[in-house]
């Protein structure tokens, strides 16, 4: 009887996270960079002044702080070109209903990356232009 090699895969180990999970005050800071853009509903260009301050004063002190700063830059940079653009577009009715999805769409994913944020976990926006690198 011929005995039948079983080929043996090396274990593999699991790679160590050469990031360690952000700070209660890292998560508090990168989850305000989200929410203060929700000021933008009531102070003309708040949705980027919001996250600019806290993204300049705090960057330097938490990593987490400089990756969310700057992912919520981008994204309500990119949100006031496509507003803009919807205005414009209001000459034909189609603005309007643009911005209207517009407004529901930014809430939501603010919303959502909040509470991402919070849990200490990376969000990326979708269609987000990246201004800041």
């Amino acid at each position: 009887m011929a005995e039948e090699v079983k080929e043996q895969k090396p274990e593999s180990t699991p790679k160590p996270s050469t990031e360690e999970a952000p700070s209660k005050d890292a998560t508090t800071w990168g989850m305000l960079c989200h929410l203060i853009a929700l000021a933008g509903f009531i102070i003309p260009f708040g949705n980027v002044i919001g996250p600019l301050i806290i993204w300049l004063i705090k960057k330097d002190e938490f990593p987490f702080v400089e990756d969310q700063g700057k992912e919520s830059l981008n994204f309500q940079i990119s949100m006031t070109i496509y507003i803009i653009v919807s205005i414009i577009l209001m000459v034909i009715v189609i603005g309007v209903l643009l911005l209207i999805a517009l407004a529901i769409f930014e809430v939501i994913m603010i919303i959502i990356a909040t509470v991402k944020a919070n849990s200490g976990e990376k969000y990326r926006y979708p269609l987000s232009i990246k201004f800041i690198k």
